[in-house]
């Protein structure tokens, strides 16, 4: 067992929309401003508001995910990620407590908190209240002996309703205020049904969260965060040991560009431990697959949003079906999925798969899966596992049937993915650590094409 100083802090909010997303941003970006090595985590399956701290802020970071991954498991990654990092700071996912099935605190912002011994600073919404916060504050503290809840930002809070409140709560609620944050349009984040919007789109983006950055180092104690982050006990973990599984360093070209970014960048990092080089490409701007690539990796992200270009682009749509027909092996998810139909929205896409993908205005099979190959295929053996997530509002009239998908807890379930030789396309995100040997086996297919 090894053991390493990560000084850290969760950022949780009794629900959704409660503000943990602009402190977590403005907090991050005033670090970095501060010229601190700084790494960020998200709570959860979410994978747009990493590529978030990453593409726009500047930080390092992964996801911590206590469905997709043990606690073992989750605690050699952040050991890793956090790396030579001076402060790391994680973003909550929903209210602090909630977990797998509305009912339980599995796979929660809390659960996190709880396995990683992680202080927590929980982000409340002042809107319409004042005395009835401190039952509320009360409420989250006192709901867990050990919710590890130890400081408190006020959100949506103006100068003076901090100076009515803030000495009342540190009597009434034994925590710290470390400050607040007042309404301002100029640093709203704007919001789409996948959470924040793509980083690639968001005007003046940068300039949003400097505004942001300045207004916490303003009117939150930054020092007395990084005080409490330093205050975390030393984290307690075991090295995750990947072994290479090739030395020939096949090319896996990965899809990266507005149409095509919703990637676990673990995922990526796993690739590359067991051997593989990662290639971007872009299927809106290039016109064909790099020409050393042994595999292609299509991620999920806004094909919709660019359907005119993808059909535009004819060249690379032929690109791709000619490799993947020729045996190139593919693992597609989510839009890239989508984009290997014959047509989306009535568009013509790549054409490798009968089938169209259309809109349904609401979310098809939202949340938490473990899908199971119904027959041998290129990334398992019949009867074999891995964990995933399914977040989308289009759904097709062909996603497939060779592996079968059940709720996290199995209340409902469905057929899905297309899998076979050189193949592996359907709607989940997948979760690569949490079943190492899927990884493996497309990296082995990827050297077995580049050496035919």
């Amino acid at each position: 067992m090894n053991t390493k100083r990560i000084p850290r802090v969760l950022i949780a909010a009794p629900r959704s929309g409660g503000g943990k997303t602009t402190v977590t941003c403005g907090l991050l970006q005033a670090l970095v401003n501060r010229d601190l090595n700084t790494c960020s985590f998200k709570v959860g399956p979410d994978y747009i508001d990493p590529l978030f701290h990453r593409e726009i802020i500047g930080t390092k970071g992964s996801n911590l995910d206590l469905f997709f991954i043990d606690e073992k498991k989750l605690k050699g990654l952040m050991a890793e990620v956090s790396e030579e990092s001076e402060i790391s700071v994680i973003e909550g996912v929903m209210g602090y407590y909630d977990g797998l099935g509305g009912k339980s605190t599995e796979s929660s912002a809390y659960d996190v908190a709880r396995a990683t011994k992680t202080p927590v600073i929980l982000v409340i919404d002042v809107n319409g209240a004042s005395l009835s916060l401190c039952a509320e504050i009360n409420g989250f503290k006192d709901f867990k002996k050990d919710s590890n809840i130890k400081g408190v930002i006020l959100n949506k809070c103006s100068k003076m309703m901090n100076m009515l409140i803030k000495d009342t709560i540190e009597e009434l609620c034994e925590v710290k205020v470390l400050g607040y944050v007042p309404k301002d349009e100029r640093y709203a984040l704007e919001s789409r049904h996948l959470g924040l919007v793509n980083s690639f789109e968001v005007e003046n983006l940068k300039n949003k969260l400097n505004i942001l950055s300045d207004q916490i180092e303003e009117t939150v104690d930054v020092k007395a965060v990084i005080e409490l982050a330093n205050s975390a006990p030393e984290l307690e973990y075991e090295d995750i040991l990947i072994e290479k599984v090739t030395e020939e360093k096949p090319v896996i070209a990965v899809a990266k560009d507005k149409a095509f970014c919703f990637y676990y960048k673990e995922n990526l990092d796993l690739l590359e431990k067991l051997g593989a080089k990662i290639k971007y490409f872009s299927p809106l701007e290039d016109e064909t697959v790099p020409e050393d690539a042994s595999a292609i990796y299509l991620g999920g992200g806004y094909p919709e949003l660019h359907l005119g270009k993808l059909e535009g682009n004819s060249s690379m749509r032929n690109s791709i079906k000619d490799k993947i027909r020729s045996g190139m092996p593919v693992f597609s998810e989510c839009g890239g999925f989508m984009y290997l139909l014959d047509k989306l929205e009535g568009k013509k896409m790549v054409g490798l798969l009968q089938g169209e993908g259309e809109n349904t205005k609401k979310l098809s099979r939202f949340g938490y899966i473990t899908i199971t190959a119904k027959k041998n295929n290129i990334m398992c053996k019949k009867g074999e596992s891995i964990k995933g997530h399914e977040f989308h509002y289009f759904d097709t009239t062909n996603n497939g049937s060779d592996f079968e998908a059940v709720k996290a807890f199995g209340r409902r379930g469905w057929e899905c993915v297309h899998a076979y030789d050189n193949v592996f396309i359907g709607f989940p995100h997948l979760y690569f650590y949490s079943n190492v040997e899927f990884p493996k086996n497309f990296v082995l297919a990827a050297e077995n094409y580049m050496k035919r």
